[in-house]
C-alpha cells in the first residue's frame, strides 16, 4: 500500500512537468486532425443516410407532418444532425478511449519512462529489450482481446449497476496489462517481469481499475452534453485531451510503482544471494577452550 500510495502522489506531481504536458497534447492533434479529416470527406454522406433513414420511418413520418402542422417544421431540419451526433457520441467513445491508450503507449509511454528512469532511477540496469514491435503487439493483441470483451458485456449494460462496473473493468485490465509491459520493457528481462507481475498483481489490477474509472469520468461529462449539438465540436477535444491525461497519468503511475518494485525485487534477490554465498562459505573449526584443571 505504501509503494501504491508514494507512486500515485508522484505521478500526480509528474503531471504538472512541461514535458508531460506537451506530450499529453500530441496524441489530441492527432487525432483531431484524423476527425476533421473523416468529417471532411463522411459528414454530408452520413448525414444524408440518416435524413433519408428519418423520412423512411413512419414513425418520424408522423412527427415531421404533425410539427409542419404546429408551424416548427423547421425543427425537421435540426433533428437529423442532432441524431448523428448522438451515435457518434454512442459510437466514438469507446474507439476513442482505445485509440487514446495505444497512442500514449506508443507515443507518451516512452517518453514518460526515459524521464522518469533519468530523473529517478538512473543507476537501474537495464536488462530488457525495449522492442517497439514488441510493445505494438503486445498492445494490440490486448486491446483486441479488451475489444471482444467489450462487444460481449454490451448486453450487461442495461443492467443497471453493471454499466457503471464492467466498463471500468475492462479498460482498467486493459490499462494493467499494457502499462505494466512498457514500464518495464526496458529495464527488466521477460522473467523479472513475469515475476513482478505475478507478485504485485493485485495493487497493479487496483492502480488499473483506477485509471480505468478515470478515464470513464470524461465520457460521463461529455455525454451529459451531447445534446448540445454546438460545443459538440469544442467538447470533442476536450474529451480527448482529458482521455489522455489520464492515460498519461496512468503511464507515470504503473512506471514508478513498477520501476520501484523491481529496485526492491533486485535489491531482495542481492541480499538473499549474498546470504547464501556467505552460509555456503565453510567456516574454519574453533579450537576448544582448554578450562583449568582443579587442584
Amino acid at each position: 500500500m505504501g509503494l501504491l500510495l508514494d507512486s500515485f502522489w508522484r505521478a500526480v506531481a509528474y503531471c504538472l512537468h512541461p514535458r508531460v504536458i506537451l506530450l499529453s497534447l500530441l496524441p489530441l492533434l492527432v487525432m483531431v486532425a484524423l476527425s476533421f479529416g473523416v468529417g471532411y470527406f463522411y459528414w454530408d454522406a452520413a448525414l444524408a443516410a440518416v435524413r433519408d433513414w428519418l423520412q423512411a420511418s413512419a414513425l418520424f413520418s408522423t412527427l415531421w407532418g404533425w410539427l409542419a402542422h404546429v408551424g416548427a417544421g423547421e425543427l425537421s431540419q435540426a433533428l437529423p444532425p442532432l441524431v448523428l451526433v448522438l451515435v457518434l457520441v454512442l459510437v466514438l467513445t469507446p474507439v476513442i478511449v482505445v485509440l487514446s491508450l495505444l497512442l500514449v503507449a506508443l507515443m507518451m509511454a516512452p517518453a514518460v519512462l526515459r524521464l522518469v528512469a533519468s530523473r529517478r532511477f538512473p543507476d537501474l540496469e537495464r536488462r530488457g529489450r525495449g522492442s517497439l514491435l514488441g510493445s505494438a503487439v503486445w498492445s494490440l493483441g490486448h486491446t483486441l482481446l479488451a475489444l471482444v470483451a467489450l462487444a460481449l458485456s454490451v448486453p450487461l449494460w442495461f443492467v443497471p449497476p453493471l454499466i457503471l462496473v464492467l466498463p471500468p473493468l475492462i479498460w482498467g485490465w486493459l490499462t494493467y496489462r499494457v502499462m505494466s509491459y512498457d514500464a518495464l520493457d526496458v529495464h527488466a528481462s521477460a522473467e523479472e517481469r513475469r515475476d513482478l507481475l505475478k507478485r504485485h498483481r493485485t495493487p497493479l489490477l487496483v492502480m488499473g481499475v483506477l485509471c480505468g474509472y478515470l478515464g470513464a469520468a470524461p465520457g460521463l461529462v461529455w455525454a451529459s452534453f451531447a445534446l448540445f449539438a454546438i460545443a459538440f465540436a469544442v467538447l470533442v477535444p476536450v474529451a480527448i485531451w482529458i482521455y489522455t491525461l489520464v492515460f498519461a497519468f496512468s503511464a507515470l503511475w504503473f512506471t514508478h510503482y513498477c520501476l520501484a518494485a523491481l529496485q526492491a525485487q533486485r535489491q531482495q534477490a542481492l541480499a538473499a544471494t549474498e546470504f547464501e554465498v556467505l552460509d555456503a562459505v565453510p567456516q574454519a573449526p574453533r579450537a576448544p577452550i582448554a578450562l583449568p584443571h582443579e587442584p
